[in-house]
């Protein structure tokens, strides 16, 4: 089974931007829930933004300078990053769920991408 692949990632200082990118394999597009996930050193992993029946949901700390959608002609799911903050700094994560409504929790998504690098400096 192909897996999510992330890109977009890099350093950037604090109150820049990134965009970054989930190309989503056939088997799994069907999903019906997607998310975008983050991890710093020594944290658990945090819901960042989620996506489900064209709903968006977001981490209070990411409403208003994160954006997640989804291009279905290029199966690619999305984060559009603005206002970027050193506590925004961790590795980045997309995931689907064969379930709608998922959320932010990342226990309730099956799928999982390898991750991108997020990097915010002050």
């Amino acid at each position: 089974q192909d897996q999510l692949v992330e890109s977009g990632g890099g350093s950037v200082e604090s109150g820049g931007s990134l965009k970054l990118s989930c190309s989503i394999p056939g088997d799994l597009y069907s999903r019906y829930s997607m998310g975008w996930f983050r991890q710093a050193p020594g944290k658990e992993r945090e819901g960042v933004a989620s996506l489900s029946l064209s709903i968006q949901s977001y981490a209070d700390s990411v409403r208003g300078r994160f954006l997640i959608y989804l291009d279905n002609s290029q199966r690619t799911l999305y984060l559009d990053m603005i206002g970027l903050k050193p506590e925004d700094t961790g590795m980045y994560y997309c995931a689907t769920s064969e379930y709608y409504s998922r959320g932010l929790d990342p226990r309730q998504y099956k799928y999982w991408g390898q991750g991108t690098q997020v990097t915010v400096s002050s």
